[in-house]
């Protein structure tokens, strides 16, 4: 009995103890880096404590352990965004569902990271397609502001929250108008005061300035928003936002947190690049961006990145009536940052086909795609870059983030799947509810079941 409980307490030790980061070799691959570039043929990539630090042609230089990957594909894991990962179970059950908050009284204020499941199926899931780290928030829905997103990796693991309050969002166009009193020009109006009260309000609560991006957390490891705690209470009796909403835009105004506009229409997306003449300090992301390809060069020239809607090719509202399949590949050759939106698709472990099917675009008389490396680059490098891990994360590069696919396949053709995942240089466990189910039923040999019933 002594040495099973012996036992027993080093099992439930080994299982509270978090996997260290690995240190190997993957070699003998196809390499894809993520930066926009061709392929590596017989490439290497090395990860030492968590990080990448070897990328490159032959054999690398030191003494590593070695995973022979025997010609595979090996690209750093995909970046997602915008998603509502972890914030939901099962959609249509309002219990599990954390993606929206329509009978909330506060809208900016909302924060998604004291309520990311990291044991969310829906994150082993698409942990198991490649995804490796995510932005996700709530979607507007009482407001035409949703909250505050967070950036999250996928690892096996408590942690879930990279970085808290790293976006705040905000829709205009049709949807904007409906929620804010239904016309365009109510939510124009809502959003100017919106952040001209927060302006005001940083100003007289004395809110310090950088406290957006900063990864706080309370005693309890929680990472609530500091700012939300704040004793200034007194406030113009014709304020229209709650003051946690009107502290939680405060970084918004003075360009410390990027504001993801959800526009579709080429007047609205005008609309809001002439924000910045009034609020110069804004930092601003467009997502969805339908019409985009009709106002690429005022987007370009305002150094506006887009997160666009992957294939639309047929308008689904009247503020995508221009939607063209083209749409992405025409703003990038405009000079647009550009990368695959996740929210713009039923499952972002799609995002890989999505990508895929932008290069088929370039062998098509009259159509504008991407090449490969754009591609991918547009699912990895440039949303880690637009959600501000630019260097960090959707890269092989040396003092990037261990995060590593190794693929059975090219990662843009339909089929391919992930063999290995590894984030943070720690290898992750593929299965999930969905994978359990296929195993159990792939034997349809029923005889050796117990007895049901009898008819």
């Amino acid at each position: 009995m002594m040495r099973l409980a012996t036992l027993l307490a080093t099992a439930v030790c080994a299982l509270a103890t978090p996997a260290a980061a690995q240190t190997f070799a993957v070699t003998n691959a196809t390499v894809a880096t993520g930066d926009g570039g061709e392929p590596i043929e017989d490439g290497y990539v090395v990860v030492e404590n968590g990080a990448i630090a070897q990328v490159g042609r032959g054999t690398p230089s030191g003494n590593y352990s070695v995973i022979d990957a025997g010609g595979a594909w090996v690209t750093p894991g995909i970046f997602a965004t915008v998603t509502n990962l972890g914030l939901w179970d099962v959609g249509a059950v309002s219990e599990s569902n954390d993606s929206r908050a329509g009978n909330s009284p506060f809208s900016a204020a909302l924060d998604v990271a004291p309520v990311v499941n990291p044991a969310s199926q829906h994150i082993l899931v698409h942990r198991a397609a490649g995804i490796t780290r995510a932005a996700t928030v709530t979607m507007p829905s009482a407001s035409i502001f949703g909250g505050q997103g967070a950036l999250i990796d996928l690892g096996a693991d408590p942690q879930a929250i990279s970085r808290p309050r790293a976006f705040q969002v905000v829709t205009l166009g049709e949807r904007g108008g409906r929620i804010a009193g239904g016309s365009r020009a109510a939510t124009h109006a809502l959003l100017r005061n919106a952040l001209r009260e927060a302006g005001s309000y940083g100003d007289g609560a004395r809110i310090p300035a950088g406290g957006a991006r900063a990864d706080l957390r309370t005693g309890d490891d929680l990472p609530i928003d500091p700012r939300l705690a704040g004793r200034e209470t007194e406030r113009a009796g014709e304020a229209l936002l709650t003051r946690f909403d009107a502290a939680a835009l405060v970084p918004v105004v003075r360009g410390e947190q990027p504001l993801y506009v959800y526009v579709e229409r080429a007047s609205d997306i005008r609309a809001a690049l002439a924000l910045t003449q009034e609020f110069p300090r804004l930092e601003l992301v467009l997502v969805g961006a339908s019409e985009g390809w009709l106002v690429a060069d005022e987007i370009a020239a305002a150094g506006v990145p887009v997160i666009a809607d992957g294939l639309d090719d047929l308008p689904a509202n009247f503020e995508e009536l221009a939607a063209t399949q083209s749409n992405i590949g025409r703003m990038v050759k405009a000079g647009v940052k550009v990368a695959i939106n996740a929210a713009a698709m039923e499952n972002p472990r799609n995002l890989n086909q999505y990508a895929g099917n932008l290069v088929a675009l370039t062998r098509i008389p009259g159509a504008d795609g991407l090449s490969w490396g754009e591609a991918f680059a547009a699912i990895t490098s440039v949303p880690a870059s637009i959600s501000g891990m630019g260097g960090k994360a959707g890269v092989l590069a040396r003092g990037a983030t261990g995060d590593l696919v190794i693929w059975d396949g090219d990662p843009l053709e339909v089929g391919a799947m992930p063999v290995k995942v590894y984030i943070d240089g720690i290898e992750q466990p593929l299965d999930s509810h969905q994978s359990r189910l296929r195993d159990r039923y792939r034997d349809l040999d029923t005889s050796d079941l117990p007895k049901g019933y009898d008819w």
